[in-house]
């Protein structure tokens, strides 16, 4: 072979390595390309969430520069008197002001172990509930212990009022009976206010809380419980060594939030139950921010207080999502 031939053999090898390299990176960039375009609609699609978190979560917000004017709604932000701290000093200054957010921090946390406490409750239900085998029971349950959590607090206390009032139905039907003389005060009463408060949280909330962990049971492999029943294992040794340690990380992720939702017990509930009777045991936090705001006309009170709230509840989460990650090993945020 002559040297020409050599030098067009090798020529024309050089290029169709060259067109091949073209090609591959050619065909690895479509890919690529096709990826960036899947992500960029992806984030289209979820825009609007962001805007809408943006809007109702975090620019309001911008209200906290009221926790530093003693504002006056006639006057207006500007009109009003610019103080600085005065209103946080007046939280740690007054002593009376000290004794009633140590009792509302009292209520607050009071019911808000219960909950935790009970939160196991869902849990259960959950178990029990996906063990009954007739499927037109079973979905009548749930349906029945879901509609609750649909019906506003204004409602659950008319319910309430209907039942347990002086001469609600629980009184006539005792008194009738002859078991009572005079009638039982169950709401206008002081007495087990946070047992109260979280009984009726327990009703409303049961189903709705136990919806997730039936979702979780579905995912459970049926292989487990195939493979405990050829050992012998019985319905509650099923219950116990299978479906309940398959539960337990949606468990503690649920019990890790709460825990950092300690300070936010909502308002509704509180404020429809609340009278003169039981308003020291029933004034949560937020309830005692409402009430400063609206019916004290301390908004730059009620603000500072609800600001401070919001800062611990930040810490109280990051405290959490720390435990989760050296626990669990991975974080819940």
């Amino acid at each position: 072979m002559t040297s020409q031939a050599v030098l067009t053999e090798v020529a024309a090898s050089t290029i169709e390595e060259g067109a091949e390299q073209k090609q591959r990176r050619r065909g690895a960039r479509k890919p690529r390309e096709a990826g960036g375009k899947k992500s960029f609609v992806m984030f289209l699609c979820i825009l609007p969430f962001i805007v809408l978190v943006f809007l109702f979560a975090y620019f309001p917000l911008y209200g906290w520069i009221y926790s530093l004017y003693d504002y006056k709604p006639a006057l207006g932000l500007e009109g009003s008197e610019f103080v600085g701290l005065q209103w946080f000093q007046l939280l740690v200054s007054s002593p009376t002001q000290m004794q009633q957010i140590g009792q509302v921090l009292i209520n607050t946390l009071a019911i808000s172990f219960l909950g935790i406490a009970t939160s196991v409750l869902p849990l259960a239900f959950a178990i029990f509930l996906n063990e009954v085998k007739a499927p037109w029971f079973r979905n009548s349950v749930q349906t029945l212990t879901t509609l609750p959590n649909f019906i506003s607090w204004v409602l659950v206390y008319m319910i309430a009022f209907s039942l347990f009032s002086s001469s609600g139905l629980v009184n006539n039907v005792l008194g009738d009976w002859g078991l009572i003389t005079a009638p039982i005060k169950f709401l206008d009463t002081d007495q087990n206010v946070w047992l109260t408060m979280t009984l009726w949280s327990i009703w409303k909330g049961l189903g709705w809380g136990a919806i997730i962990y039936l979702a979780a049971i579905s995912g459970i492999d049926q292989a487990l419980y195939e493979s405990a029943e050829i050992d012998g294992a019985g319905r509650f040794q099923k219950m116990w060594y299978i479906t309940v340690p398959q539960l337990m990380p949606t468990y503690l992720v649920l019990l890790l939030l709460s825990i950092a939702n300690l300070l936010n017990n909502g308002m509704e509930q509180y404020y429809v139950f609340q009278n003169a009777f039981n308003k020291q045991y029933i004034q949560v936090l937020d309830l005692y921010v409402y009430n400063i705001g609206m019916t004290g006309n301390s908004l730059s009170m009620a603000t500072a207080i609800g600001m401070l709230k919001s800062i611990i509840s930040v810490i109280l989460l990051l405290t959490v999502n720390a435990i989760a990650k050296r626990v669990r090993g991975q974080s819940i945020v």
